[in-house]
C-alpha cells in the first residue's frame, strides 16, 4: 500500500472471515503442516521425498498468506466508507471507461467475498488514476498497453456486500 495510513475497508463479514483464516493456519492449520513434514522427514532420504518437499512447500505458502492477512487486517475499518460520492476502496463505482459502462468494486477481492462483482485494486491503473475522485468527474489512465483510456465516474456507493 503506498498509502500506509489509509485503512482497509471490510465489510464485518469479510473481517470475520479473514480473521477466522488467519486463527486456522495459525492454529491448526499450521500444525498439520507441521506434522506432515515430520512424518514425511521420518519416511528417510530427503532429496527424493516427494511428501517432504511438497509439505515444506505448503508451509512456505502458509506462512505467506498468514503475513498477507497480518498486513490486511493491521489497519482495517469495519463497515462500509460514507455515502459521499467520493470514489475510495470499499465504493461500487459505475464509469464510462472508454465509453463502456462498467460497474465494479474499488478494492480488494476480500471486501468482495462470495459476490461476482468485479474487483480493482485501488494500486491498479485504473484504481489508481479514480481513486479520490468524484461523480461527475473525468479522469484518464494508461493502460498497460500503453493508450490512455478516457474514464468519466457516473456514481460511487458503498458496498453493500
Amino acid at each position: 500500500m503506498t498509502d500506509t495510513t489509509a485503512a482497509t475497508w471490510l465489510t464485518q463479514e469479510a473481517y470475520d472471515r479473514l480473521t477466522a483464516e488467519l486463527a486456522h493456519l495459525e492454529g491448526e492449520g499450521s500444525a498439520e503442516v507441521i506434522e506432515r513434514i515430520a512424518a514425511a522427514r521420518d519416511e528417510g532420504d530427503l532429496k527424493e521425498n516427494g511428501g517432504y518437499h511438497a509439505a515444506r512447500e505448503e508451509q512456505a505458502k502458509q506462512a505467506a498468506r498468514i503475513r498477507e492477512l497480518k498486513e490486511k487486517l493491521r489497519n482495517v475499518q469495519i463497515g462500509t466508507p460514507p455515502d459521499n460520492g467520493i470514489v475510495e476502496p470499499g465504493m461500487v463505482v459505475t464509469a464510462l471507461v472508454a465509453g463502456d459502462e462498467m460497474v465494479f468494486l474499488l478494492g480488494s477481492r476480500e471486501i468482495a467475498g462470495t459476490s461476482d462483482i468485479e474487483v480493482f485494486s485501488p494500486t491498479s491503473p485504473l484504481g489508481a488514476a479514480i481513486n479520490g475522485t468524484k461523480i461527475g468527474d473525468s479522469t484518464s489512465y494508461t493502460a498497460p498497453n500503453g493508450r490512455e483510456i478516457q474514464v468519466e465516474i457516473t456514481d460511487a456507493k458503498p458496498f453493500a456486500g
